[in-house]
């Protein structure tokens, strides 16, 4: 039976149908506002109403980025949308024409189970995907099952502390990973570096219309893949951050894969390499021991519904 998936972001959410196969039937989009929860219930209410007047679904899935209740009915908890102790299953539910099982997902667990079931890790047993987007999110596969901890809040690898009294973060503490390895953190090293290296950063510069505050990730990567040095070098700090902090996962979890996704992985090798030399260098008994493989995710962006879309049904 197909279900629905929902990707919620803080700008916009994404809804479609998926087949048993993994496959996306339908798609729609909404703008949402990250400060109005009632508009993001009402939007995702309204896209899902849309799509089961077409289809025939069994369950819905909300992917949320936040820490998501043990029994996967709300978000007790989200960095970047309001969402505090908010019972988001059933919200959704009263606005949805359908009488369907609704289950909160983290976004990130909901991304890895859609590599993991349909993507790069379909043949693993024990995977680590990382979401390398505005934060940094994670997910963990265990002997085939997706580890959620005791209280629903396992995987949340981007908050692990790397750096004492480093970069701020938004979940209150500083440090965190995912303040050196998300595309966040690529933005802000290349808006600094055009503002401490001029000569060096002119491509980036001509990209952004002079304006260093105007940088964006996917403009290092465009100039990183016409070769411009600068832009080189900044995925590959990138590259060595999320490699070294997997290094350290990997001393917990001991993982066969590590599935890197988000908007990052358009870099490809120019990410990958760094990656996997900086995972190398910090692999405890390197050497002895076999080493995880790095990949890239294969689903893109739809891997949130996708994942939620599998996780409700089942």
């Amino acid at each position: 039976m197909h279900a629905i998936g929902v990707d919620i972001g803080g700008t916009k959410i994404a809804v479609g149908v998926v087949d048993e196969e993994g496959k996306i039937l339908a798609q729609v989009r909404r703008e949402t506002d990250a400060d109005d929860v009632a508009h993001i219930d009402r939007a995702i209410a309204e896209a899902c109403n849309e799509l089961v007047k077409e289809h025939e679904v069994s369950a819905i899935g909300l992917a949320a980025a936040g820490f998501v209740s043990p029994d996967r009915t709300s978000v007790n908890f989200a960095p970047n949308i309001a969402w505090r102790e908010y019972p988001l299953a059933a919200k959704v539910a009263e606005l949805v024409d359908a009488d369907l099982p609704i289950v909160v997902e983290n976004d990130a667990n909901a991304a890895g189970w859609a590599e993991f079931r349909f993507g790069a890790g379909r043949d693993a047993t024990d995977m680590l995907m990382l979401t390398v987007g505005t934060g940094l999110g994670g997910a963990v596969i265990s002997e085939r099952d997706l580890v959620r901890g005791k209280w629903g809040m396992a995987a949340e690898v981007g908050h692990m502390r790397v750096v004492p009294e480093g970069h701020y973060c938004g979940c209150g503490h500083e440090g965190c990973w995912e303040q050196y390895a998300s595309g966040s953190a690529l933005e802000r090293d290349a808006q600094h570096a055009a503002v401490a290296r001029v000569d060096q950063a002119a491509r980036l510069l001509e990209l952004a219309g002079g304006d260093p505050a105007g940088i964006e990730g996917k403009m290092v990567t465009e100039a990183a893949q016409a070769g411009d040095e600068l832009a080189i070098e900044l995925l590959a700090t990138l590259g060595r951050w999320i490699g070294e902090g997997s290094a350290s996962v990997a001393a917990l979890l001991d993982p066969e894969l590590i599935v890197i996704g988000g908007g990052v992985g358009a870099a490809g090798d120019l990410l990958l390499g760094p990656v996997r030399r900086g995972f190398e260098a910090q692999l405890s008994a390197m050497g002895h021991r076999p080493v995880a493989k790095i990949e890239l995710a294969e689903h893109g962006n739809e891997a949130g519904i996708v994942g939620a879309a599998d996780l409700a049904r089942r």
